[in-house]
């Protein structure tokens, strides 16, 4: 039966979720990738229905940390079960780990993710390569583990994203569907050649269907801060509201008005639910967003409500100030005509995290936390932690109507989502506390 003929739920800030037949119930999924955003966050959305996922297990090198448990109530965690595997392994390796554990799985959900070698970010082109290297052969070798470990799931989902129309590349036509041509001749993308082996796979055990999903700026609370869009936004406001200083918008009055698309994790959480237990929607790929949009002039007002600021600034005016990254035009962008795209700085976060007072005020944050907050972005690499503002690209708004033709209705309001996450981050000690209680939803 499918999920459209029963009554839609909400759960918290998540609302117009599907239910299903009370017959579906006491599964069993595998999710790799557990400690990342998008791994976490759908188990978290599986474990929203208890009847229904009586296990999941919960795939990653190391085991969820307290912290990150601490975000579930006790009997979500009761239902996890770590299992550890080294993802750069053979799959006769990955199969010997699943049979020690005992993974039995119906569902497989896979976001494992690994970093390229140099140590360069995911963000610049030149680790395109790279990530092809570091990500194809572990995807591979997991597949290749699942008849040696005697696992035959009904359906396996494997995310990707919003690369996977070359947003990062150049200009793309929008808004974005699903049926649009990849421009696999225009970079290497390690998304096209792991779909390329999950759709063989499930030509040569028919018995599994595959999902692909494509989320787009990625929201959740995680313990490793790094590469998270709107993070570096949380640190940027605390700093600025702790030297008292207004906040200020970096890019140009075309980015401050875009009205963009994000993607909440645990909302895609849903829809990756959705989409596996939906005979209809097997062997089909989704695209994944809120469901509304928002601009950075909405945020930014709303982000020093958040953290007590009383003045914000908005873009540039002066083009003679504007400091300009240039992407793909012409025959070169996905779109295969029109100018360039640009993003057009007067300052970049990493910029302003490279200001000797900015980690002085963060530091004084951490020691009147009194042990609270615990992260210091500045141990790590400035460029990789305050990458944010990379998402002033306009880059194109992702249709869903596939998924809405399809049966799917959730939505979430991307302004509460972010102050969730935030809130989340407090827990997990890497912001300290906003001074509201609640956001103000876009109505």
């Amino acid at each position: 039966m499918s999920s459209s003929q029963n009554p839609l739920r909400q759960s918290g800030i998540y609302r117009n979720l599907p239910s299903f037949d009370p017959v579906i119930k006491d599964l069993k999924a595998l999710v790799l990738g557990a400690t990342g955003i998008s791994g976490f966050h759908t188990i978290r959305a599986l474990l929203d229905t208890p009847q229904r996922w009586s296990k999941v297990y919960a795939v990653s090198r190391s085991p969820l940390s307290d912290k990150l448990l601490s975000l579930l109530p006790n009997e979500q965690r009761s239902r996890i079960q770590h299992v550890s595997i080294d993802m750069t392994s053979s799959a006769e390796n990955v199969a010997q780990a699943l049979r020690k554990a005992n993974v039995s799985a119906d569902y497989v959900f896979y976001y494992a993710y690994l970093s390229p070698k140099s140590g360069k970010s995911a963000m610049n082109p030149e680790t395109a390569a790279e990530l092809v290297e570091a990500n194809v052969l572990p995807f591979k070798n997991f597949l290749g583990s699942l008849p040696l470990a005697g696992i035959k799931p009904k359906r396996i989902l494997l995310q990707t994203g919003g690369k996977n129309f070359g947003v990062h590349i150049g200009r793309v036509r929008t808004s974005i569907v699903e049926s649009d041509p990849q421009p696999r001749h225009l970079s290497p993308n390690f998304y096209y050649p792991q779909e390329d082996a999950l759709r063989a796979f499930c030509v040569e055990h028919p018995e599994t269907d595959w999902n692909i999903v494509h989320p787009f700026a990625i929201i959740g609370a995680t313990e490793h801060a790094s590469m998270n869009t709107f993070m570096s936004f949380g640190i940027y406001a605390a700093v600025q509201a702790q030297k008292g200083e207004p906040l200020k918008f970096g890019a140009d009055f075309t980015s401050w008005q875009y009205e963009a698309a994000h993607s909440t994790a645990r909302l895609t959480g849903y829809l990756s639910e959705w989409a596996v237990l939906e005979k209809h929607c097997a062997n089909q790929s989704f695209n994944a967003q809120d469901g509304g949009l928002i601009s950075w002039d909405r945020f930014f007002h709303e982000l020093a409500r958040w953290y007590g600021i009383a003045e914000v600034q908005g873009p540039e005016l002066d083009d003679s100030k504007l400091q300009t990254t240039t992407l793909a035009g012409g025959k070169n962008a996905p779109l295969g005509y029109g100018p360039p795209t640009q993003i057009r700085h007067s300052f970049t976060l990493a910029q302003w995290a490279s200001d000797p007072s900015v980690k002085e005020a963060w530091e004084a944050i951490m020691a009147k936390s009194r042990g609270q907050v615990t992260e210091n972005p500045w141990d790590g690499d400035l460029k990789d932690f305050f990458m944010g503002d990379f998402a002033y690209l306009p880059f194109g708004t992702p249709s869903m109507n596939k998924a809405r033709r399809y049966g799917f209705c959730g939505f979430v309001d991307t302004l509460e989502s972010v102050f969730e996450m935030f809130q989340e981050m407090e827990k997990l000690g890497t912001l300290p506390p906003m001074v509201v209680d609640a956001a103000q939803p876009q109505v």
